[in-house]
């Protein structure tokens, strides 16, 4: 069983990397994306005027939905829990995938297109991204933690940050309702990030 692991362990941590590099490439590409509460003409001026950026932001986004997958499979098989890990990552990366194609229909607008209809493309590219993405990455983080709880199979205050994330990933999906939980959808994002990145690193360790 050692062997086995030991020969799995160092591909966990090239797909979370690829995830990490692809998503603060999207970041830096997409910087300047009007917020939420942008008006639809604020969102139809950006758009129109920057469909090259948003073509390779969704580009970027679906490469990392991709590389998400990819590491929850290889993290869940190396830990030998159940599949909980598995299956939100494979949420979290749907999501992500949703918030690109959404984005890259935003960026087929031309001038003429109404102000309303790029807002409601707009919003359905950040619910996506945003809450419905906190959703699949807090059961994600939950399908890794447990069981590296149960089987100490990670550093306990890994694995508690793990529980904290998602925690937070919970809380983060009543945005839906209120506003003013929107706050902890980056938290869950870059959080969720540097937390998968140190399960990868110890995990490539062992």
């Amino acid at each position: 069983m050692s062997t086995t692991i030991a020969g799995t362990n160092p591909a966990v941590l090239a797909p979370v990397a690829a995830f990490a590099a692809l998503t603060i490439g999207y970041v830096a590409t997409n910087a300047r994306t009007p917020h939420p509460d942008a008006s639809g003409a604020d969102v139809l001026a950006y758009t129109t005027a920057h469909a090259g950026l948003i073509d390779a932001g969704a580009l970027l986004l679906v490469l990392s939905a991709a590389a998400l997958a990819i590491a929850a499979g290889l993290i869940q098989r190396v830990l030998r829990g159940p599949s909980i890990a598995t299956i939100g990552g494979a949420l979290a990366a749907g999501e992500l995938t949703f918030s690109a194609l959404f984005s890259w229909a935003g960026g087929r607008l031309n001038d003429a297109a109404a102000p309303e209809l790029a807002r409601a493309i707009a919003d359905l590219g950040f619910l996506s991204g945003g809450p419905a993405y906190a959703a699949g990455f807090g059961l994600l983080a939950v399908g890794i933690a447990i069981p590296a709880l149960l089987e100490r199979k990670l550093p306990t205050w890994l694995i508690w940050c793990g529980l904290a994330v998602a925690a937070a990933a919970a809380l983060s999906t009543l945005a839906l309702i209120v506003s003013g939980f929107t706050f902890l959808l980056p938290v869950v994002r870059f959080g969720g990030l540097l937390w998968l990145i140190a399960v990868a690193v110890v995990l490539s360790r062992r």
